[in-house]
């Protein structure tokens, strides 16, 4: 089944970015996402199935941070939930590519429900992203 024939709806975010070209570079070649539709305000990607738009809109607001875990995460975020492969190559791409990590990729939770690895990253704008992957995926809700 790809994510187009899955029953799971597909989401559209849009995100601010104040360089397109730095937005391209990240989203394009670091994170290695599908490029579609653009125009000289925006950019469509494709986000393993779901549609993420980079939108050019210089004003920032203030960053905030909660304390999870011990580490300070940053809100807003978003990102993906990948298998602990996909996860685990996905860090290594982002290591091979010099990234500066918000918190580094390790185990969140370690031996209790919702046990995940999990990493925080910029793009080139400052939004925050997370990438997590759960030890056993039928914890993803658990309470």
């Amino acid at each position: 089944m790809t994510v187009l024939d899955s029953p799971i709806p597909r989401f559209h975010l849009a995100m601010p970015v104040d360089d397109l070209a730095a937005a391209r570079t990240f989203y394009g070649e670091v994170l290695g996402l599908e490029q579609g539709r653009s125009s000289d305000t925006w950019i469509d990607w494709n986000l393993h199935g779901h549609q993420f738009v980079t939108h050019l809109a210089p004003e920032r607001p203030q960053r905030i941070h909660n304390p999870v875990d011990g580490h300070d995460v940053p809100v807003p975020h978003f990102g993906l939930i990948l298998t602990v492969p996909e996860f685990r190559k996905l860090a290594d791409r982002l290591r091979a590519a010099d990234t500066s990590f918000v918190i580094e990729p390790y185990v969140r939770f370690e031996g209790q429900t919702g046990e995940q690895w999990t990493m925080f990253l910029l793009d080139p704008a400052g939004n925050a992203l997370e990438f997590k992957a759960f030890a056993d995926d039928s914890q993803v809700f658990a309470a």
